[in-house]
């Protein structure tokens, strides 16, 4: 954990901080709680060595589910020496109602463009995402999500024959379902797992840390199953708004694999068992 020392905490446009507070931010950046004077409380994000351009990404994400749904509000970022920033409003954490929070997934979803990728790539995170813009879902998220993790997972060692067939199989059902079925790119937060879908203190859903691109509204959807912490009320109220498309249940199993991949690549074979159990029902 970083010291934020006087020197560089008066570099943030916050005067009379009281205190700094680490605390939990996930496994990617350093996060503080900073309380003023005036009892004014923020949320501090901090990247050493990696510049303000770390979080643009972030910032962009944030400002496009922001359109039209409850995100943290975005005070400022920039580079203090050579660490990155980004400073946010303070979220005090409540319990909620998950009919709404699927609900406002839903209307997430709902913002859609031509094509599936974004403007702009993300090349600072654990490992590069590349989102040219593509006419086809089915090239995108083979090309430029599917095939890049499996190289890596290659390249570490954790890769086997069963886990190459069924990313050939998955490849082909998604070749094979697009073929006779159109689907709309939506704008999606790219990792919704519980721990990002939270409550405020006045019970309201809340979406944080997005990793946004244009999409399958299905794969973030197949996020949700992997990790748990989604009820049905969810599922139900996402429905009223944006109802599923037939069959999504053997869809879901395609975005499964690539997230618990993902979790392989980046964290080791104690998600392998995980991954090679989507991987038996993929070729059963």
């Amino acid at each position: 954990m970083k010291t934020l020392n006087s020197e560089w905490l008066a570099q943030l446009p916050i005067n009379n901080i009281q205190t700094v507070t680490p605390v939990s931010g996930g496994d990617i950046n350093e996060a503080y709680e900073i309380v003023t004077k005036k009892d004014q409380r923020y949320f501090l994000k901090v990247q050493p060595g990696r510049g303000q351009a770390f979080f643009a990404h972030e910032i962009e994400g944030l400002n496009l589910i922001g359109d039209v749904a409850r995100v943290p509000q975005v005070i400022t970022s920039g580079t203090i020496g050579t660490d990155g920033f980004l400073l946010l409003n303070w979220l005090d954490i409540g319990t909620g109602d998950q009919l709404a929070l699927g609900k406002m997934v839903a209307k997430v979803h709902q913002q859609h463009e031509e094509r599936f990728g974004l403007e702009h790539d993300f090349q600072l995170g654990r490992f590069p995402k590349n989102n040219q813009w593509q006419t086809s879902w089915t090239t995108f998220f083979a090309n430029q999500r599917l095939q890049p993790l499996a190289d890596l997972a290659q390249q570490k060692g954790r890769w086997n024959s069963k886990r190459a067939a069924a990313l050939a199989l998955i490849i082909k059902q998604m070749q094979q379902y697009e073929a006779e079925h159109e689907i709309t790119p939506s704008l999606l937060h790219g990792d919704l797992w519980s721990g990002n879908a939270l409550f405020n203190a006045a019970h309201q859903p809340v979406l944080i840390d997005p990793d946004v691109y244009y999409g399958d509204r299905e794969f973030d959807l197949g996020v949700t199953t992997v990790f748990g912490g989604f009820t049905d009320a969810f599922y139900q109220g996402y429905q009223q708004v944006y109802p599923f498309r037939p069959g999504i249940e053997a869809r879901l199993i395609w975005y499964r694999f690539y997230y618990v991949l993902m979790h392989v690549v980046l964290f080791g074979e104690s998600y392998g068992p995980f991954l090679d159990q989507i991987c038996a029902s993929v070729l059963q």
